[in-house]
């Protein structure tokens, strides 16, 4: 495939377009990989760490699974040849070069770059993901932003409160206004909050989105972010043209954490997707703060769970928060609750319309066999149907 992707003219000449300097080679694989593998897949991690991106797709897409390092094994711990093996029918359905022609000429349409690990101005903070850390990231806006410091992250409930969003404003625009990068998910809510108070003081302002840079999401922050491009970066691991999903949003919450110096939940609900972001910097010893509010406040009972079960420190200013990157707290160790291969395959699901397990593999970025397995398991428990169409979702998407 490296052949046929060097070899493209309309490639090389988009990627010397976007970036001037880097090896060729390594830029176009990389810029494969993002197209290739889901966020996290921690098999291409290892092979990336392992054998270099270059060689690293070759071997991905090779019939035989012969070479591989000892250390590429999956998180049940079977055999590397096996995970190999598993992995490439994850691969497979993706791996087309026009894919990865279209991510790059996307990026050059509108002026993204593509930002890899050696790069200056990488994150190194990023590397603590392990395996699990991007193959490269796609950026629209200043890159210096993302090596700025100090970085603390600020998140929170969509649904937010008049109290939430003001306090979110409130400790994003005094710490962005001494200098501090604000690191958040572009979203509705104490997200949007955050990146405007942030902007307000003219201050910079870091946006992770779980689609490509070229999808402005939610449609009514393209404004916000065509300003945080302006005074900071709006960042994907994703290629251009690639769509936001539920499973991408819990994948994009890893790199929120592992950027900032210190991440600080301003309000979120007992099931929130912040607790998400909260865990992620917990496993990675980032300092963790949570702003109390009303006892009586749904919006407030995820911020009480993280003071309880996560020990995150109680934070009602910036200068709490500042006192946060100054304390480290010993990694805690927590069970997954939600399986991100069901989530992900639901989200490539429909209530209204059937799909194939083939078409279902190549949305979902799973194997075949891994599709079909937790398809039985989904019927047992009621969550899809299928007829002679294909399957479908019982019930929409959040019903």
């Amino acid at each position: 495939m490296m052949d046929q992707l060097i070899g493209d003219p309309a490639i090389t000449e988009a990627m010397r377009r976007i970036r001037d300097e880097g090896d060729l080679a390594e830029l176009v694989a990389r810029a494969a990989w993002t197209v290739i593998a889901e966020p996290g897949d921690a098999v291409a991690g290892t092979l990336i760490a392992e054998l270099g991106a270059v060689e690293a797709l070759e071997h991905a897409l090779a019939r035989r699974a012969g070479g591989v390092p000892a250390t590429t094994v999956d998180a049940d711990g079977l055999s590397a040849r096996r995970a190999l093996a598993d992995a490439r029918k994850r691969w497979q359905p993706r791996a087309d070069p026009h894919a990865v022609r279209a991510a790059v000429l996307g990026a050059h349409d509108v002026g993204a770059t593509l930002l890899i690990p050696g790069d200056e101005q990488w994150p190194t903070s990023l590397d603590d993901l392990g395996v699990n850390a991007p193959s490269g990231l796609w950026i629209r806006g200043r890159r210096a932003s993302l090596v700025a410091a100090p970085r603390v992250a600020i998140v929170g409930a969509r649904a937010s409160s008049g109290y939430g969003e003001h306090v979110a404003a409130e400790l994003a625009g005094d710490l962005a206004a001494t200098g501090a990068v604000i690191v958040s998910g572009g979203a509705y809510g104490i997200d949007g909050a955050a990146h405007r108070a942030a902007l307000g003081v003219g201050g910079a302002t870091i946006a992770f989105l779980a689609g490509g840079v070229d999808r402005p999401y939610p449609a009514g922050h393209q404004h916000l972010l065509r300003q945080i491009v302006d005074d900071g970066a709006v960042v994907s691991e994703l290629p251009c043209g690639a769509a936001p999903t539920k499973w991408r949003f819990l994948a994009r919450n890893r790199l929120i954490a592992a950027l900032a110096h210190a991440t600080v939940v301003v309000e979120a609900g007992w099931r929130s997707g912040s607790l998400n972001t909260a865990g992620h910097a917990a496993a990675l010893g980032r300092p963790l703060g949570a702003v109390p509010g009303p006892v009586t406040s749904a919006s407030s009972a995820g911020c009480h769970r993280l003071l309880r079960e996560y020990d995150a420190h109680c934070v009602t200013s910036a200068a709490e928060v500042r006192e946060l990157w100054g304390v480290l707290p010993a990694p805690v160790e927590r069970g997954d609750l939600i399986d991100p291969e069901r989530i992900r395959l639901l989200d490539a699901m429909s209530s209204r319309s059937r799909v194939s397990e083939t078409e279902l593999a190549r949305r979902a970025g799973l194997s075949p066999d891994r599709v079909r397995t937790l398809l039985g398991l989904l019927d047992l428990e009621g969550e899809v149907l299928r007829d002679d169409r294909g399957w479908r979702r019982t019930s929409a998407p959040g019903g």
